[in-house]
């Protein structure tokens, strides 16, 4: 219970940080305003997240899973193109299900776009750069290439624009076809429509390449 009570805690610390953050800022948030939104003992930020620092990088990057986490569920040998590419966008889509928190990390994001405190960097070089690198490395395996070039590059961050869409741009979404975000199995269903968009990317790649055309299906 005692367990079970702290990552309770520990949870709403979190969540009521990333809500306070995403609205207010970093420099205009205060750890006892967080404490109090939470229902926890200011103290309580520190044992679980060290300061306020602490806590805003565990905002920034754990409530809707960290990319990097993602990784080993796309980048396996074992995995034909589609369901690589089908892992690599479950985990864009999945935290839909989550409510309103993918919109909220959006926020926070791009706040901190404009308002830096270098979680941002630190978000690229500890996480995105490896994720966008195993990635890269996929696409050369099923192409064939012997490593990756410019063009392989710029056909990784297009598979990976498909997903960053859903994020920013949650309100136009909402607004033109609400029905493609509106349950599980609509997340799911956009999940498996942007695999095989990704796929007709490879295979237009390859045909541009001359190389034979990857023809993993769904």
């Amino acid at each position: 219970m005692r367990r079970s009570d702290g990552a309770q805690t520990r949870e709403r610390l979190l969540l009521s940080a990333l809500r306070l953050f995403a609205e207010k800022g970093y420099e205009r948030t205060s750890t006892r305003e967080i404490a109090q939104s939470a229902h926890a003992n200011v103290g309580a930020i520190a044992y679980y997240f060290g300061d306020k620092q602490g806590l805003y990088r565990a905002a920034f990057t754990e409530v809707t899973g960290n990319p990097r986490d993602d990784i080993a569920a796309f980048a396996d040998p074992a995995l034909n193109l589609h369901q690589a590419l089908l892992a690599v966008y479950r985990g864009f889509a999945e935290p839909f299900e989550q409510g309103e928190l993918p919109r909220l990390c959006t926020r926070l994001h791009l706040r901190e776009m404009v308002e830096p405190t270098g979680a941002w960097q630190t978000h690229i070089q500890m996480d995105l750069r490896p994720y966008h690198q195993a990635l890269t490395e996929v696409l050369r395996r099923h192409l064939g290439l012997p490593r990756p070039d410019d063009d392989l590059y710029r056909l990784a961050f297009a598979i990976v624009s498909l997903g960053v869409y859903l994020y920013v741009g949650q309100d136009l979404i909402d607004d033109l076809c609400p029905s493609l975000m509106a349950d599980a199995p609509a997340i799911h269903r956009w999940a498996e429509r942007m695999a095989e968009h990704a796929l007709a990317m490879v295979q237009a790649e390859a045909r541009r390449r001359g190389l034979p055309l990857p023809t993993d299906t769904p």
